[in-house]
């Protein structure tokens, strides 16, 4: 039997993401209070795969349990882990003021700033024991669903599943990255009027950044570290790695380096993500 935690701030994505895991074969069940986790894993332990959502409607008392009641379930259940969604504040506070709906911790006296500051700190420790923490502030509703099912699905979840993730630091250093690697020390091809318009998968500008003096170099001290460590933690149960390549804007030096690492890595781990953000 398979347990899967599906955890996150109200309008960070928790349902899109409880429905692609259904159509993935998992037993999905929304809005679980978190002392009845036994109990659930008690009475239909014969499903292979089963997913809830637990979100801060539960009491705080309960959350507060959350940790202990893991541990407890370790010892009955074969697999399990836990999905953090989040976004940030601003990206949060844009959706609900733009669906009209109500956050579940707001009222009179506490404001939708304040509600998902709140909930943050409500959720905290679920979030500390993530497996996995994705960051939907940039994301839509399709491309959260294909994220989860590349990362999730039980056809690519055999050993470590890496994600390499290109971004701009002028949008925001991703909040679900575990690795951050800054490349804006190399030469930009924005710079370069033939090239501002073309991406880092674009041949031109491919050829531009291996023609420049330290592009060898710094992937290579990339590659070398992630060789290191990454085994490191796959070897301390981490199932979920997400390594994030950025640059100023996000569209040519960062992409060409998380490409790069991509393909180098697709040498030694079966499941292999990539993602451009800014694209």
């Amino acid at each position: 039997m398979k347990l899967t935690i599906v955890s996150g701030r109200s309008g960070s994505g928790k349902s899109v993401c409880l429905h692609a895991l259904e159509d993935l074969g998992f037993y999905c069940i929304d809005n679980l209070p978190v002392g009845l986790l036994p109990t659930l894993v008690a009475h239909i332990n014969a499903h292979p795969q089963i997913a809830v959502s637990i979100d801060a409607r539960n009491l705080p008392a309960d959350l507060d349990r959350f940790a202990g009641i893991i541990d407890e379930l370790k010892k009955t259940i074969l697999q399990h882990e836990i999905i953090f969604l989040d976004a940030a504040d601003h990206i949060l506070i844009k959706r609900f003021s733009e669906t009209r709906r109500k956050h579940p911790l707001s009222s009179e006296k506490i404001s939708l700033k304040e509600a998902v500051q709140n909930e943050a700190q409500l959720l905290g420790p679920i979030n500390e024991l993530a497996d996995l923490r994705i960051d939907t502030s940039f994301l839509n509703v399709q491309q959260l669903r294909e994220l989860v099912r590349n990362r999730i699905s039980p056809k690519t979840h055999a050993g470590l599943s890496l994600l390499f993730q290109s971004f701009g630091y002028k949008y925001g250093v991703p909040l679900d990255a575990d690795f951050v690697f800054d490349v804006r020390c190399l030469p930009n091809p924005y710079w370069e009027l033939n090239l501002r318009n073309c991406s880092g998968v674009a041949p031109e500008v491919k050829e531009y950044l291996q023609q420049q003096t330290f592009t060898k170099e710094l992937l290579t001290d990339i590659q070398k570290f992630l060789q290191t460590w990454l085994p490191r933690f796959a070897n301390d149960n981490r199932n979920y790695m997400t390594v994030a390549i950025g640059c100023t804007g996000g569209q040519h030096r960062s992409v060409y380096i998380a490409e790069e690492l991509a393909n180098y890595f697709r040498n030694y781990y079966e499941n292999i993500q990539i993602r451009h953000r800014e694209l």
